[in-house]
């Protein structure tokens, strides 16, 4: 049954926050990245408007937003209200990226507890940083699916 669950493809859905376009450039990225390795994907989504099919034919959920802050201080990830608005994701495996210019600070591990609270087990998440979209993108996909892989 394992090995029958490792070659059947994964599904990811994402749900993005993005102000100038960014984020969402990164998730259009993370999802080309992850079609390359023969997922699926389900669905990307803002996250005022997530895709209830695609989050649920979804294995894995991807939430990304930016940080905002001012230069090192209070960054913090844009839209944790609509973080925590989302469905509940109960029994989904869950990742979660920021875009950041500067600093991301403590984004990721709020983001993290946010995503925990709707019910998915979190394996990983990333900040991205807004000049090295192309890499960072790369790196996350990469990450994803050696950590799905393994699960």
């Amino acid at each position: 049954a394992c090995s029958a669950w490792l070659n059947r493809s994964m599904k990811a859905a994402l749900l993005v926050e993005s102000l100038t376009g960014n984020t969402w450039k990164a998730a259009e990225m993370i999802a080309a990245n992850l079609q390359q390795e023969g997922w699926t994907i389900t669905g990307l989504n803002p996250m005022k408007q997530p895709n209830h099919h695609a989050i649920q034919a979804a294995d894995l959920i991807v939430v990304g937003t930016w940080v905002h802050g001012a230069f090192i201080v209070g960054q913090a990830p844009w839209g944790i209200g609509n973080i925590d608005a989302l469905p509940a994701i109960a029994g989904k495996r869950a990742a979660t990226f920021c875009t950041f210019a500067l600093n991301p600070g403590k984004t990721l591990g709020a983001m993290e507890k946010s995503v925990t609270r709707l019910g998915a087990e979190v394996i990983g998440g990333l900040a991205l940083h807004r000049s090295k979209l192309g890499a960072h993108t790369e790196e996350f996909a990469a990450r994803l699916v050696g950590a799905l892989a393994t699960a």
